[in-house]
């Protein structure tokens, strides 16, 4: 049995085998060719955060698929009322053929894969965004023909967003660089396999350092969910350095992306020109989770 948990737990091969089936199904979505690898499937879709484009492209995946997605608010389980997770997990085996769960600790999604016996799939934590991932690889792949030898550029905090494109950049063979101030590294085991790749990774504090010659920047917020009570103190560390506008894209190759995860609040990490410049980009990029986690359901749910 397979589970999306986090990138660190597949190879680079296994990444890029499933942007293929991901491009695979986009065409035939594009073109109104029917996969129906998932019918009579059933996944929970379990939210103890907010979401748009996680809950609307899940949704929508699987009933393309021809499937069948159950939301599953925290609100109204027994979980959010303090069941174990571990009887969670066992109880809606029984009922259902996959599970994705959009939270805050790692750990729960792992204790959910260890004590059920479906397939789970990281919707997002605290230490990763693997699906969000998976769509941003496929649309550099669609814009640039390859993602071998491209340079990556992520300006902000070393936060979920950050961990998973180091991830996935370097396992498919991307050279990738982070600018963050200090006191918001990405955490120690994400360092540590980014080491293992030599001068192909960098962290650096300059931003405009970390953004030359590269061939895709990425941003994000600088509080995410559940960080609201630091925004003000995040706001002294960031603002006026840790932002993508056009001085920074000076120093970028000359047919530079723009991605951004959304929601983007311009002004703060990104500029309204620069948004507005690369807006075909980013939601390309924002369709794209539709693609690639329909690729991820099939793989991780199909017999």
């Amino acid at each position: 049995m397979k589970h999306f948990l986090k990138l660190l737990d597949y190879s680079g091969k296994e990444i890029i085998e499933m942007l293929n089936l991901a491009d695979q199904l986009k065409y035939e979505q594009k073109h109104g060719i029917e996969h129906k690898h998932l019918a009579g499937k059933t996944l929970g879709m379990i939210f103890q955060k907010a979401s748009t484009r996680t809950r609307v492209s899940f949704e929508v995946g699987m009933y393309q698929l021809g499937g069948y997605p159950l939301f599953l608010s925290a609100n109204d389980m027994q979980i959010g009322r303090g069941e174990p997770v571990q009887d969670t997990a066992r109880v809606l085996s029984r009922f259902l053929d996959g599970i994705m769960i959009r939270t805050f600790e790692q750990a729960e999604v792992e204790t959910l894969a260890e004590y059920g016996s479906i397939p789970v799939i990281n919707g997002l934590t605290d230490f990763c965004h693997p699906c969000q991932v998976m769509a941003d690889l496929m649309t550099i792949r669609e814009s640039k023909g390859s993602l071998e030898g491209l340079k990556l550029c992520f300006i902000g905090d070393g936060n979920n967003m950050a961990n998973s494109l180091i991830v996935g950049g370097l396992k498919t063979g991307m050279s990738v660089t982070i600018a963050c101030p200090e006191g918001y590294d990405p955490p120690k085991e994400i360092l540590d396999f980014a080491k293992e790749y030599g001068d192909k990774f960098g962290l650096y504090r300059d931003p405009k350092e970390a953004a030359k010659n590269a061939d895709v920047v990425y941003t994000d917020v600088w509080a995410s969910m559940g960080q609201e009570e630091e925004a003000q103190l995040r706001a002294k560390s960031f603002a006026g350095i840790y932002c993508v506008d056009a001085d920074l894209m000076s120093v970028t190759n000359k047919d530079c992306m723009v991605l951004h995860c959304l929601p983007a609040h311009r002004g703060e990490e990104i500029t309204a020109d620069v948004f507005e410049a690369h807006a075909s980009e980013i939601f390309e990029e924002a369709e794209n989770r539709l693609h690639a986690q329909k690729a991820v359901l099939v793989t991780m749910m199909k017999d």
